[in-house]
């Protein structure tokens, strides 16, 4: 965290403290089919619970947000995005975070091997229906913003079925 002085609009001084510990995040939403996406189910210590959520993870410094998707996804889930569409960019905490979660979708893949360097990430590829992941949201289970807004962005440009519209399997 660095801690800013700032002048408001209304000529207030104040100090912002921000995290900008990183350059970037990216996140994955993958759906093979139009029935069936494959998530990352993880253990998340801040809020001592296990999540579905994106593959995906900080990007490096001069590394291309592309770039770091398809590396984030191999580390996590062995899995390597092809063709990938950005329907989206947000701000996960833009009161308190000056990083940016860009948002990426793919629906074909190659097989690799999962290589997570870090032994606090305890990554497990979810592959479910998208009825399933639909009725997750709406009984408020998922609590991942990147997961909501990428399901969201999918649905709304056509991506995939809009949220609730998906079949029930």
């Amino acid at each position: 965290m660095s801690e800013h002085s700032v002048e408001l609009p209304s000529g207030e001084k104040t100090t912002f403290e921000v995290d900008e510990s990183i350059p970037f995040a990216v996140a994955v939403l993958i759906a093979p089919s139009q029935d069936t996406v494959i998530l990352a189910r993880q253990y998340r210590y801040a809020i001592d619970s296990w999540i579905y959520d994106l593959p995906g993870g900080a990007g490096n410094p001069g590394e291309d947000p592309e770039d770091a998707a398809r590396r984030e996804c191999r580390e996590e889930t062995g899995l390597i995005p092809d063709i990938l569409e950005h329907p989206h960019t947000i701000y996960p905490n833009p009161g308190r975070s000056a990083w940016a979660l860009h948002l990426y979708f793919a629906n074909t893949v190659d097989f690799g091997e999962a290589n997570t360097c870090d032994p606090s990430e305890q990554v497990v590829p979810f592959k479910t229906s998208l009825g399933n992941l639909d009725r997750l949201i709406q009984a408020g289970e998922i609590v991942d913003p990147g997961l909501l807004v990428a399901r969201l962005f999918a649905g709304l440009q056509g991506l995939l079925p809009p949220l609730g519209l998906s079949s029930t399997r």
